[in-house]
């Protein structure tokens, strides 16, 4: 019985997973009447999120890919208007990224969808007891711990 019912536990997590996965992956318009990819949105979010523009270098920094990855995720989102790159005045080999008003638009969206998911998720939360959050962190975290090891 016990077997069966972790076998239960561990498919349920797989759909879950699955659907977080679909979720993360659906393109969405974000008020822009464009659809735009999690890479896109992102880029977007990380691009509105610094007041200072950024270069391409500064991007594949803060995300940890390429500068060809940024540069293709830039280049689509030039071409659907959502932001535009200068040269840098103080450094000409410098390109610079700001986002243009629709681009705006989009950040601006983001941010609510977050809000809006975020606060569903601790609507959704706030009738559980303190133990019982505690104990389901501490089956997440060694749940997480499990699936790191298997991956090394």
């Amino acid at each position: 019985m016990e077997n069966e019912n972790l076998h239960m536990l561990h498919e349920k997590l797989a759909r879950i997973v699955n659907l977080a996965n679909e979720l993360e992956k659906a393109p969405r318009e974000y008020g822009t009447g464009s659809p735009m990819t999690a890479s896109e949105i992102h880029m977007i979010e990380l691009i509105g999120d610094n007041d200072a523009r950024l270069s391409v270098t500064d991007l594949a920094k803060t995300t940890g890919v390429t500068k060809g990855a940024v540069s293709q995720t830039l280049k689509k989102l030039e071409n659907k208007g959502f932001l535009i790159k200068e040269t840098d005045p103080a450094n000409l080999s410098r390109v610079n990224v700001a986002l243009t008003s629709r681009g705006k638009t989009a950040y601006y969206a983001h941010k609510d969808w977050h809000e809006t998911m975020d606060g569903g998720f601790k609507t959704f939360f706030s009738n559980i007891t303190k133990d019982k959050l505690q104990f389901l962190n501490e089956v997440m975290d060694k749940m997480e711990t499990f699936y790191r090891n298997i991956m090394k």
